[in-house]
């Protein structure tokens, strides 16, 4: 049964959910935005209209018109993400667009192992304004273990459960934010551009407190990767009350700060300051639960892009369980706990949010351009006017430029580590998709009909044993006519096969995310079947599942007889015996490659250590699947000055 997403229709329900899980990491930016942006500088109004005016229009241009506005209408069959935008444009067949759709994965990516980090650190380090000497990280690093491990039970149950809670938060900032503002409407100045650029230009440090402003819209990418969980309606109108609920809160900190110029923070921070004293302790709990939710966008998000990656042939087959029959919630074990020891060593390592502010951004900001780019190209593809493609493209890369050049003082700060995993990754995703470019060179395929005689005559042939009566081999061949001779060899010469009926089934990885459809082509009557899965890069590829299906079906329509041909179960309605066979290739090592195909085909060995075998990847029971070992030969050492002696 297909799954389905009643959460993609809009309902209050949907609503809820999507606050659960789509704004936890832009929804909890008032935490530590305007904290880093004054940062030890004197309070000026120059300097908080500024701030104020640059978190507005960013939220405004950055988020709202380009994310929530254009790009979720990217959908792919109602997913997102830029491997699902991606999968979207690779249809052109430029292989260029490899390269952005790689690089924002990963940088997206590495910056899901500092989000969760920073949001639990800055709300649970309130908890200083009661006890300065309180040791906070063994609290951030017990609720970040309480994170992922909760992810097992799927978003649905996590959105039911933390959606109440974000709509509790998000009720806090707006009303906390209108009771401060009413101290210093003249605040409300900052909604005039002016100010941005008056601050930006015309101060000496004012370009540079980009990094800082960009904080504010981080979560934007998740937010389009998270797309499949809850639906773009869900998302958009959800997204009027969000951003409504953030600006308040952002101008009523800003007028807090108004009402103390001429001195500092002090290590004072404007959210908190905004609560009233008896409000303090409260406000620190719900915080906390925030940021709790806060993490919980960009973990979705991990696991969809990592599905979608691995689908796409740019990493290892990983185990990925479904916990509801929900349209798009997965859960990826292997990612959700490196993810969750990544986070843990990104606290240890800062120790403090101030620090992890100081790095925070550099990797997403390339996520943000990348998505750009391959946006522009599906405008461009979907014969949008050219002046509107072109507009887009120069607006928001000049925007997002600004950010990176503004960011890149991060580097020397903690931003190295993110930009070192991102680069880990983008080398991991290539190789891996060049290794297997270069596997496949590796295999040689032949025309079936060329073996469609000795095939029946050897089903026929009672001097060797029977194999079994069903014979299932998994190939790799996209066209009907060919199969690999690796499994001809198999048949035929590695131990004789003897099979009632041999069947080849190959999977077809389609840029539709839910595809299921599958094609039968009967090669000889009841004795050599061809099926084609089309399966959508969202779908885990079940073939026992699948296949049993497809056989049920041929069986109803009487296209094919599966009973026993053994004489003593036929004569009982016994059905026959079925075996599959998957050939694991790999590279032989009389293959003789230069240094770079080494580096990549050396890299592609490591990362199968952390994958399915391949029976498990394709879904089969392993109690009735037999896997063989082939060498891969493509360039083979030649004969070696080997002399003969007497």
């Amino acid at each position: 049964m297909a799954p389905t997403n009643k959460l993609q229709q809009l309902t209050t329900a949907g609503l809820l959910v999507t606050l659960g899980i789509i704004y936890g990491d832009i929804g909890t930016s008032p935490l530590y935005v305007m904290k880093a942006i004054i940062g030890s500088k004197i309070i000026t109004s120059d300097l908080v209209l500024g701030g104020v005016s640059c978190v507005f229009w960013t939220l405004t241009l950055q988020t709202t018109l380009k994310y929530v506005i254009l790009i979720l209408r990217a959908d792919n069959k109602g997913e997102g993400g830029i491997f699902s935008l991606y999968a979207l444009v690779r249809k052109t067949k430029l292989k260029w667009l490899v390269f952005p759709a790689v690089i924002g994965g990963s940088a997206l990516l590495a910056d899901g192992l500092i989000t969760p980090s920073i949001s639990v650190s800055s709300a649970v380090e309130g908890l200083r304004y009661f006890n300065p000497s309180i040791p906070t990280i063994p609290i951030v690093i017990t609720i970040l273990f309480f994170l992922f491990f909760i992810q097992q039970f799927g978003t649905t149950f996590i959105g039911k459960f933390f959606g109440p809670l974000m709509l509790a938060w998000f009720l806090m900032l707006g009303i906390l934010g209108v009771n401060m503002m009413f101290t210093d409407l003249s605040i409300l100045k900052a909604l005039n551009p002016y100010y941005a650029y008056h601050l930006l230009v015309d101060t000496r440090y004012g370009f540079l407190l980009l990094g800082a402003v960009f904080l504010c819209t981080t979560g934007a990418e998740a937010l389009y990767t998270d797309m499949g969980h809850c639906g773009r309606k869900n998302i958009r109108v959800s997204w009027i009350f969000v951003k409504t609920c953030l600006l308040l809160n952002y101008f009523g900190q800003g007028a807090w700060l108004l009402n103390h110029s001429g001195g500092t923070l002090a290590g004072a921070n404007p959210f908190y300051s905004i609560m009233p004293s008896w409000f303090l302790i409260f406000g620190v709990i719900i915080a906390t639960i925030a940021a709790v939710v806060a993490s919980q966008a960009l973990i979705s998000a991990s696991f969809t892009l990592v599905n979608e990656a691995v689908r796409l042939d740019f990493g290892p087959k990983l185990k990925i369980v479904f916990p509801t029959e929900t349209k798009g919630q997965i859960y990826i074990p292997t990612v959700n706990w490196v993810m969750c020891f990544g986070c843990i060593g990104i606290v240890l390592f800062f120790r403090e949010s101030a620090g992890m502010e100081s790095a925070y951004g550099l990797s997403i900001i390339l996520a943000m351009m990348m998505d750009t780019i391959l946006f522009a190209f599906l405008l461009y593809i979907r014969r949008s006017p050219g002046y509107l493609v072109i507009l887009f493209l120069v607006v928001f890369l000049i925007i997002e430029n600004a950010f990176l050049v503004a960011n890149l003082h991060k580097l020397l700060h903690g931003g190295w580590i993110t930009l070192l995993v991102t680069s880990y990754l983008v080398w991991n995703m290539f190789s891996w998709h060049k290794a297997r470019r270069i596997r496949n060179k590796l295999v040689d395929f032949i025309k079936l009909k060329d073996y469609l005689k000795i095939l029946t005559e050897l089903s026929k042939d009672t001097s060797i044993p029977k194999y079994a009566t069903h014979l299932v081999y998994m190939s790799s061949a996209n066209t009907q006519d060919e199969v690999e001779s690796k499994i001809m060899y198999s048949i035929l010469q590695k131990q004789p096969k003897r099979a009632d009926i041999y069947w080849f089934v190959h999977v077809d990885v389609v840029d539709e995310p839910y595809t299921m459809a599958y094609r039968v082509n009967e090669i000889i009557n009841d004795k050599v079947i061809r099926i084609d899965f089309k399966l959508g890069f969202r779908i885990e590829p079940r073939i026992n599942v699948l296949y049993r299906q497809v056989v049920e079906d041929l069986v109803a329509n009487k296209e094919v007889d599966i009973s026993s041909r053994y004489y003593s179960l036929s004569k009982n309605n016994m059905i026959g015996d079925f075996r599959f066979v998957v050939i694991e290739k790999y590279i032989s090592n009389e293959n003789v490659f230069g240094i770079y195909q080494s580096i990549v085909l050396g890299n592609y060995a490591f990362l199968k250590l952390f994958g399915m075998p391949e029976e498990k990847a394709f879904g089969l029971d392993t109690s009735l699947v037999t896997v063989e070992k082939v060498p891969l030969v493509l360039n083979p050492q030649g004969r070696v000055d080997l002399k003969r002696i007497k």
